[in-house]
């Protein structure tokens, strides 16, 4: 497990291999500065060292341009992808002072947002894959409260009921230590972040 902790986020990271890999096919990259704080999930096309080639573009990508929006990141991402096996991506960008959380995803890396303790926010990426060929990006925005709950994860994390799981964790450490139990053993390539947003200055 990876942790992140500021005065705003408070994070917790887990990932893992396929079974009998030594190399996980999914990559993840987490940063802050000053006024906001950027993570993202990348599951390459397969699994292995050729799954880890095409999810290794992304976290080089965003430690250079992790100031830029999220959609001309994952258009530098997508650039890399020529004559690589592909990779879905999702990346969240959490702004402090305005109090809002972006997401901009191309495939199968999921987002779910606990808002004040009870409503769900799913926003649905973009189906497909970044493979270097012109790709349609989409940006969604959502405000936050102190005490609201985020979830990425790739499709090696199976859930039952994300909202149930979300409500009935205290934090953000809570719910890492439930879906590992779950996920631990499962077999495939598998990453997930989950998250406290603990202060906003707007």
């Amino acid at each position: 497990m990876e942790t992140f902790k500021n005065e705003y986020v408070e994070a917790y990271i887990y990932n893992s291999a396929k079974h009998g890999n030594t190399e996980s096919g999914d990559t993840y990259f987490i940063h802050s500065e000053e006024d906001y704080f950027i993570c993202a999930i990348a599951d390459g096309l397969g699994n292995g060292v050729v799954a880890r080639q095409s999810a290794a573009v992304i976290p080089r990508v965003l430690e250079q341009y992790h100031h830029e929006s999220l959609d001309e990141l994952l258009n530098r991402c997508n650039e890399y992808m020529v004559q690589k096996r592909g990779a879905a991506v999702a990346i969240v960008k959490v702004y402090f002072r305005e109090c809002t959380i972006e997401y901009s995803c191309v495939g199968n890396v999921r987002l779910y947002i606990l808002h004040n303790g009870q409503k769900m926010i799913y926003p649905l990426p973009v189906m497909g894959y970044l493979s270097g060929r012109p790709q349609k990006m989409k940006t969604q925005k959502y405000e936050y409260q102190n005490g609201d709950m985020f979830f990425l994860h790739s499709d090696g994390i199976v859930m039952k009921s994300p909202k149930a799981s979300m409500q009935e964790s205290v934090n953000a450490y809570e719910l890492y230590e439930r879906v590992r139990k779950a996920t631990d053993g499962i077999g495939d390539d598998a990453t997930f972040i989950a998250g406290d947003l603990l202060r906003s200055d707007c």
